[in-house]
């Protein structure tokens, strides 16, 4: 079983003895989107893996409380943001501007691209160094300006 996964198992049991049910209920829906894809491939995720799942998690919350607060439903809002909350803890610390800047300063280089054809050689580089830990939507954006 990989590291991460022991943590979220862990802090499970640790939600479960505080009667934690909010927390509790997050880590149970994580743990349960890895189990369905480990389970869907037949595989056991790595770390590397499960970050993928915990930031599309992620990111499916931060659309869910756009569309809640156009709704005009802050009640729901504030459930996916304690969702999120939750689900933050377990990815790793954010990347400063600084060091997504000079990221994406070494993909370019290192692919010597020119264009915005050569979009993709430097995204493929970039994607796993800041998974989990940066928007990627945000980093495509900032890749499009210096090409």
């Amino acid at each position: 079983m990989s590291d991460l996964k022991n943590t979220i198992t862990e802090q499970m049991k640790d939600a479960m003895r505080a009667k934690d049910k909010e927390r509790l209920g997050t880590i149970r829906l994580m743990l349960a989107e890895i189990k369905r894809i480990e389970v869907d491939e037949r595989i056991e995720l790595d770390d590397a893996r499960i970050l993928i799942v915990l930031d599309k998690m992620v990111k499916q919350r931060r659309d869910s409380i756009t569309q809640y607060e156009a709704a005009e439903r802050p009640e729901l809002a504030a459930k996916e943001q304690q969702e999120l909350e939750v689900i933050k803890t377990f990815l790793p610390q954010p990347l400063s501007d600084a060091e997504i800047t000079q990221i994406i300063d070494d993909a370019i280089a290192t692919s010597g691209a020119l264009s915005m054809q050569d979009m993709g050689k430097v995204m493929a580089l970039i994607k796993p160094q800041v998974q989990g830990r940066a928007d990627v939507g945000k980093i495509s954006g900032l890749v499009k300006q210096k090409l």
